[in-house]
């Protein structure tokens, strides 16, 4: 079956209208390692594309020229080896000006690859674009990589020759909850809503992981055959993706592993307690890119500062991997299945599903009727007091309608049944809230389940409901 381009309805409209403009476009494209950006961009531009190069992962700066010249040579055959990037993009300049009039599309994928040591890669291609392509109406340049960090620093923040310099950023974010459930559909699984939430709280939207799976089989079976058999096509994918990524990738998964152990995240003082890394420009480095890939997240708890920030981990297959793919330290090749009623599966299902939802706070807000209206999303933990019990609320929704959702999630396989213990923990929650926060907004207890909420006597203290059917809706 051919695939399809499931989604990126926006991403495409906006690349289609840049290409169709009177004027050279210069278009950044970016996002994580494996989400599908190289396939977006071949489907939209199909077979209009004038030159396409790839760089090489790992290679020097001769072999990044030897790709260039031999990609160049097929298309103009008396072209010369360069010698240097701003040879190279003067050959490539000379084959452009060749070409009949029209729309000329240039492709360079993986371009933080290019970039290697010493090569002069940036200077040379802000030579090209000012010097050359900028003045012209006719070049559409595309770049895209899985560096995230790089393409942002060097491209669309770049603070030299291409600052303001007509630069154009598409992000291709993972699937949401609803684009996996089309994907599923498009390519015949026949998943339920609880299975496709439970592959995005294993590979976190993450297409290419997806067509790795067989619609003959189980969630669980997919699961353990790409997880955990012997070459499973998933089992070293956590070490690839982060050092695709960045350089001493082991310092950021150091970051990432403190992260995985505390749901509501942690303090940068606490971070550097917990890895030992030194408190410097590099560390904020490292932070700002994991948050620009999209791997954590910073907020700032109801009623604090800036200076009490906290930075949570919002990846779930980050997460998996430090729950299931490092704990399988006996190699069981069904270890998915085998955990399915236990407490690690209760444990990591709980925390994943917290994941989902920070990752679907739009489709959330359209839920509760609130999508106009501005929010602030955060947690709040009790400080100890005498006597009381402490107190956790994983996710608030701070409204400017003078509410405030105090909301609880639990991942479940039917309706979720509020016990005894569930209400009194609600009670003990909003209380606390109220005594400490001090707050004068108004609050509504919600709970964001599986299915919903069973009825009984303790379900009438809860004033909102939100499902997973909510969640599969498009959110524009």
């Amino acid at each position: 079956m051919d695939k399809l381009l499931i989604g990126r309805d926006q991403e495409r409209k906006k690349l289609q209208d840049l290409l169709a403009t009177d004027s050279s476009e210069f278009v950044a494209i970016y996002g994580r390692r494996r989400v599908g950006k190289t396939f977006f961009i071949r489907e939209v531009i199909g077979d209009q594309l004038c030159f396409a190069l790839t760089g090489m992962e790992n290679a020097d700066i001769n072999d990044q020229l030897s790709n260039f010249y031999f990609t160049l040579r097929r298309l103009l055959p008396s072209a010369t080896r360069p010698h240097s990037w701003i040879e190279a993009f003067d050959e490539l300049q000379t084959y452009l000006e060749l070409l009949p009039k029209g729309k000329k599309i240039l492709f360079f994928d993986e371009m933080p690859w290019m970039d290697t040591v010493r090569s002069k890669f940036i200077s040379a291609l802000e030579r090209f674009w000012n010097g050359w392509a900028d003045a012209r109406t006719d070049i559409k340049l595309i770049v895209c990589g899985s560096a995230t960090s790089w393409i942002i620093d060097n491209i669309i923040n770049n603070r030299g020759g291409l600052h303001n310099r007509k630069t154009h950023q598409i992000y291709i974010a993972p699937f949401t909850l609803e684009e996996t459930q089309r994907y599923f559909k498009a390519y015949g699984f026949g998943y339920r809503e609880k299975e496709i939430a439970e592959c995005y709280m294993v590979m976190g939207g993450v297409a290419y992981y997806y067509s790795l799976m067989n619609p003959k089989e189980s969630v669980a079976q997919n699961i353990d055959r790409l997880f955990f058999t012997s070459g499973g096509e998933l089992t070293g994918e956590f070490d690839n993706l982060y050092r695709s990524l960045f350089k001493k990738a082991n310092d950021y998964i150091t970051i990432v592993t403190a992260l995985a152990k505390k749901g509501k995240g942690l303090t940068r003082k606490e971070i550097l307690r917990h890895t030992g890394l030194n408190n410097n420009q590099k560390f904020t480095t490292m932070l700002e890119e994991l948050e620009k890939c999209g791997f954590i997240r910073r907020y700032i708890p109801f009623g604090q500062t800036k200076r009490d920030v906290l930075f949570q981990l919002t990846d779930a297959f980050t997460l998996f991997h430090f729950h299931y793919s490092e704990a399988n330290k006996y190699q069981d090749e069904t270890f998915w299945t085998n955990s399915l009623n236990s407490p690690r599966y209760r444990a990591w299902s709980g925390y994943a599903f917290e994941i989902l939802c920070l990752n679907h706070i739009k489709q959330i807000k359209n839920a509760l009727g609130i999508p106009g209206i501005q929010t602030r999303v955060c947690c709040w933990t009790s400080k100890a007091e005498e006597g009381k019990r402490g107190a956790q609320i994983d996710l608030l929704i701070d409204r400017a309608d003078q509410t405030v959702n105090l909301c609880e999630m639990k991942f479940a396989r039917g309706e979720y049944e509020i016990t005894k213990d569930d209400a009194e923990n609600f009670d003990n929650k909003i209380e606390s809230f109220l005594r400490q926060s001090k707050t004068k907004k108004s609050l509504m207890l919600t709970l964001i389940t599986s299915f919903g909420i069973k009825p009984n006597k303790y379900s009438g203290s809860v004033q909102k409901q939100v499902t997973l059917k909510d969640l599969l809706i498009t959110s524009n």
